[in-house]
């Protein structure tokens, strides 16, 4: 089954006023739309091992994600934040005409999902967060500190005449990938390093946009978040990996915010569940999160379909 989902790939791009959203896209052309997006610095490989697992009869569009992968690099002077990333799942979903979708998001992009699935509620049927809890908030007493940081990071770098990428060769390319990602296996990193890296004169060069780095400068509160959770209309399933985000935090501040988080989905009647393994289960060990996975699309938007 499997090989017949791998053989369908092929290479999305979606227009955007400041260049374009690239991808790869998996199964049927009518099949329920799912759209998978992929947690800071990745790209959309990082669901290259776990969608051929998942019900094949289901379209997958994995997106890079502005600044990442294939994906053009947002404008000079414009910040990278949560929002503006919603914006372009958007554009994206309006370019492939969904209006009703489910979306699968590992760590970051589970909270562009999440907030995606907030701001417009009547089009995700079935949010699926891979270790994410869907927010990020941030204490109201560090929100000064943090977009003054942001903002700060920002100037510096664009003070510098000639942004001087770092040339590696493959094998350096991946020594540092893995020791950036102490959770990535070797092949997951050269399954990330395919649409990572841009071969340059003398060797190869990271792909994303040095931007995506700097303190994000659009912030919310817990009291935002949990009502920004409240707005979501999909069906949720949260996947924790206990050495990932399901491992218990030593603040207890932090581990407070956390749990209000995946208590506001328990009191929904959404699942939770937390599994064996580190951040990057689904593409290291797909086998662990797939049957999950697939169960939840099964039982939220297949079996609807087959009824109808």
């Amino acid at each position: 089954m499997s090989s017949t989902v791998k053989q369908a790939v092929s290479e999305l791009s979606v227009p955007v006023p400041w260049g374009e959203i690239r991808g790869k896209v998996w199964g049927p052309d009518h099949g329920r739309p799912v759209l998978c997006l992929h947690g800071w610095a990745d790209n959309c490989g990082t669901f290259n091992t776990l969608i051929p697992l998942l019900p094949k009869e289901c379209r997958y569009v994995a997106v890079d994600l502005a600044g990442h992968g294939r994906s053009s690099h947002r404008p000079p002077g414009v910040f990278y934040s949560f929002p503006a990333y919603v914006a372009d799942v958007r554009r994206v979903v309006d370019g492939l005409q969904w209006t009703k979708f489910s979306i699968i998001g590992h760590s970051m992009g589970g909270n562009v999902a999440t907030l995606f699935s907030a701001l417009f509620p009547e089009m995700v049927d079935t949010l699926i967060l891979l270790d994410a809890y869907g927010f990020m908030p941030t204490d109201l007493k560090e929100i000064s500190k943090v977009m003054r940081q942001g903002m700060d990071e920002m100037i510096q770098f664009e003070k510098k005449t000639e942004e001087n990428k770092r040339v590696y060769t493959y094998e350096r390319a991946v020594e540092r990938l893995l020791a950036a990602n102490p959770t990535l296996s070797e092949q997951s990193a050269h399954i990330l390093l395919e649409r990572g890296l841009v071969q340059v004169e003398g060797g190869f060069v990271f792909s994303r946009d040095l931007r995506v780095n700097f303190k994000n400068i659009v912030r919310m509160t817990v009291e935002q978040s949990l009502e920004m959770q409240s707005m979501i209309q999909a069906s949720v399933l949260v996947v924790l990996a206990d050495k990932g985000f399901g491992a218990p935090s030593s603040e207890s501040n932090r581990q407070k915010i956390i749990s209000a988080l995946l208590q506001g989905y328990r009191d929904r009647n959404h699942t939770v569940l937390t599994v064996t393994g580190d951040h990057h289960i689904h593409l290291n060990d797909p086998e662990v999160v797939a049957p999950l996975v697939s169960d939840f699309l099964w039982t939220t938007v297949l079996s609807q379909q087959l009824q109808a």
